[in-house]
């Protein structure tokens, strides 16, 4: 793929371009990994994706591998501990978030809810095609998932992150019309 068939906001960068390539607007349907990433869009609040990707070992590493049942037993000192971490954003109240949200997804599983089928369940489990020529910030979607999160108790899951997520993980693709990945997802 040359850089000038993909989209745009991935040019320039060779993490961004394999990001865009390889990861950006595929169906994931895996329940732990759409949890990471749901963390991730939430780090990003305020900051650009390109931040958070080049950090992303750091996360992985720092959140030990985003295992949910890992990160709820966070306490103080390993917050702390966080807190001090450059590979990371060391904003505290995201780093709290995602204790929480840790915490959110296991209660969801204990109760028999499984966290890809949630998701999914909000675009009836099929990808939708965006125009290819305009992309929102958010939509009627994304606001109902956002509530939805919050109401299982997810912090830093507004309507805009929840859109960025459901972009990376395929749920709605927003590849450019000219671009070769909006086929192949």
């Amino acid at each position: 793929m040359t850089a000038l068939a993909r989209c745009t906001w991935a040019d320039g960068d060779p993490v961004m371009a394999a990001y865009h390539d390889t990861e950006w607007g595929i169906p994931l349907h895996e329940s732990r990994a759409l949890w990471e990433m749901l963390m991730l869009e939430g780090f990003q609040a305020g900051l650009s994706w390109r931040t958070i990707l080049h950090r992303r070992e750091g996360f992985r590493r720092a959140f030990d591998g985003f295992v949910p049942e890992v990160v709820a037993a966070y306490d103080e000192a390993k917050i702390a501990a966080m807190m001090q971490d450059a590979g990371i954003i060391r904003a505290r109240a995201k780093i709290e978030a995602t204790i929480g949200n840790a915490r959110a997804y296991l209660r969801m599983a204990q109760q028999g809810e499984d966290f890809a089928q949630f998701v999914w369940s909000h675009v009836n489990g099929l990808p939708r095609l965006g125009d290819g020529l305009t992309v929102p910030a958010s939509d009627p979607t994304s606001l109902a998932l956002s509530k939805a999160l919050k109401q299982r108790g997810f912090k830093f899951v507004g309507a805009v992150t929840v859109y960025a997520f459901m972009q990376a993980v395929g749920m709605v693709n927003d590849h450019a019309i000219d671009c070769p990945q909006r086929n192949a997802c």
